[in-house]
């Protein structure tokens, strides 16, 4: 570490970040990459890995890839998430509370939410109080979309972007389809807009709101949610994949661009968390 106007500022290469995989995760490699290309230290390691020769509180912090861990039976998400969390628990709750970042991408995202991590509107909860339902139309949906932040500034995954700012990022995915229990919709709804926990809406390219049409709102998600974050932000889901938005050559028309750009949308996601961290030691 080096001081900085008398605090401790942490350089970008001492940041250890820990990307998790099982059986059935396939996203971990780009995501991996993504963090290796702006400086900092980023393992891919097997769950039963880390379980075995690892801390998990070594790390600053955590991200679960996207993919179809253990095949997503019973629902996606959600036998990754009881695994986690009866291993695991007594270090995530550690992790959270020191507000160590942890990052769910697509299937990460439905890990975070069937573990009770988000929403997390009172800490971690024992049952999940959303789900990521199946696609509505259904089916499998791989589609660039467009997300506008709706994130006040609490998020730290999301401070590089202006509030209202339209991104353009992929989605890959049978059950991303954000769902409150309709009892709750509102008081939940209200608990997210309120607390500033609300992060990526879907849109169309001019950011007017889906408001749940297809395929601008590519699975039917209540109030076009694609990105939450916890109370204190630093937990954050979210069904499209910025690592596949990293750099301008993954665009899906960079032949017919002008310019092709160095980095695309999704990077300013990674180097926001980053920041975070480099100023929180």
């Amino acid at each position: 570490m080096e001081k900085l106007s008398g605090a401790l500022k942490m350089r970008r290469e001492e940041i250890r970040v820990c990307i998790l995989r099982v059986g059935g995760t396939n996203c971990d490699v780009e995501t991996g990459r993504a963090f290796n290309d702006l400086g900092v230290k980023a393992e891919i390691i097997h769950f039963n890995r880390l379980l075995r020769e690892r801390n998990l509180l070594d790390y600053d912090l955590l991200v679960f890839p996207g993919g179809f861990s253990y095949g997503d039976y019973v629902r996606a998400g959600a036998i990754w998430a009881k695994w986690f969390i009866a291993k695991l628990g007594k270090e995530i709750k550690i992790f959270v509370e020191e507000e160590r970042p942890i990052l769910g991408i697509c299937n990460g995202f439905q890990v975070l939410v069937e573990a009770g991590l988000l929403p997390g509107f009172d800490g971690i909860s024992e049952h999940p109080q959303a789900a990521l339902a199946t696609n509505f139309p259904p089916g499998y949906n791989c589609r660039w979309v467009y997300l506008k932040n709706e994130n006040r500034g609490k998020c730290v995954f999301t401070r590089k972007i202006m509030k209202n700012s339209v991104l353009r990022i992929p989605v890959a995915h049978s059950e991303g389809r954000f769902l409150f229990p309709k009892e709750k919709e509102k008081e939940f709804l209200e608990k997210l807009i309120d607390s500033d926990q609300l992060v990526f809406r879907y849109c169309r390219k001019d950011g007017a709101y889906a408001n749940g049409n297809y395929p601008e709102n590519p699975n039917g998600s209540f109030y076009d949610i694609a990105g939450i974050c916890n109370p204190s932000g630093t937990i954050f889901g979210l069904m499209p994949h910025p690592e596949r938005a990293f750099y301008g050559w993954q665009l899906p028309d960079w032949t017919r661009l002008e310019r092709v750009p160095e980095y695309a949308d999704g990077k300013l996601i990674f180097e926001s968390v980053i920041e975070y961290l480099e100023r929180k030691f």
